[in-house]
């Protein structure tokens, strides 16, 4: 008797000491998982952010490239403008002068001397005087020609400088645009690299927390399964014991009641209800 009520003792120790623990187990469990899921959102931002550092690598790496070419092209330009502006320093130097002379008037007054030479009669010194005259005329055509057709290689020399080094600065804004957007997508590179720094620095307590919370989880789970293995068990006893004792109880009763009726005493309510208990 004393076994069996250190035994009920012991089951309802173990029942309270379940309770508790199911009720802790739960409470870890939730916690647990909400830490987990505020690791699960780091991440989630880390992946995001890692997405981006890889378009924007893409995006920054394809710039440099461009950079790279349009600096050739640029050196090429510049080149091409010292050249230009060679060629138009040298033009202008075989340029000293403006000639007044009108070179079609030039050339009717030639026409008009050579006419006169070939018509009108005249003594030899003046047609020697007018063939001078003729020479000098057509060297003064041919130094007017030489000097337009000059004045039309610096006016090309002129234009093509000028074009030539709008091109050189037009490339060279362009290789400062690709530049500045290279650098800009590498700050942005940079500045997510930081992000994910930060997240990673507040991931690792987070993880741990996690980590000891699920051995702590795992503890008392294990501790809970032996506590509801023992109090089934001690469950089971009772019943067991129970029926038993009830059973003894009603057999004994039966005794008494078949010992009444032998005697042909009076037969109580309990005793009816034990001979009933037999029956059924």
């Amino acid at each position: 008797m004393t076994d069996n009520a250190e035994l009920r003792k012991e089951f309802e120790e173990k029942r309270k000491e379940l309770h508790s623990l199911l009720s802790k187990i739960k409470s870890i469990n939730t916690e647990k998982e909400d830490v987990y899921r505020q690791i699960r959102s780091i991440r989630d931002k880390i992946k995001d952010r890692s997405l981006k550092i890889q378009t924007y690598k893409e995006e920054r790496d394809s710039l440099t490239k461009e950079v790279k070419g349009l600096k050739k092209e640029r050196e090429k330009l510049n080149l091409d403008v010292k050249q230009k502006a060679s060629t138009k320093k040298e033009v202008t130097e075989r340029t000293p002068y403006t000639p007044k002379a009108n070179p079609g008037r030039i050339k009717a007054e030639i026409r008009n001397l050579e006419e006169k030479i070939e018509t009108e009669v005249m003594p030899f010194n003046k047609e020697q005087q007018l063939r001078k005259q003729i020479k000098e005329l057509q060297s003064q055509f041919k130094e007017i020609e030489k000097h337009n057709k000059t004045v039309n290689e610096q006016k090309s020399s002129s234009s093509d400088f000028a074009k030539v080094r709008k091109q050189a600065q037009d490339s060279h804004k362009l290789v400062q645009e690709k530049a500045q957007a290279s650098q800009e997508k590498h700050e942005s590179m940079n500045k997510l690299y930081e992000e994910i720094r930060t997240y990673r620095d507040e991931e690792k307590p987070l993880a741990q927390k996690y980590l000891e919370m699920k051995k702590e989880y795992l503890a008392l789970k294990e501790t809970v399964e032996t506590l509801q293995t023992r109090v089934k068990e001690l469950s089971e006893t009772f019943k067991d014991s129970d029926t038993k004792n009830y059973k003894q109880r009603v057999k004994e009763k039966t005794a008494e009641v078949t010992e009444k009726i032998k005697k042909g005493k009076k037969l109580s309510t309990e005793d009816i209800l034990a001979f009933q208990a037999t029956k059924d």
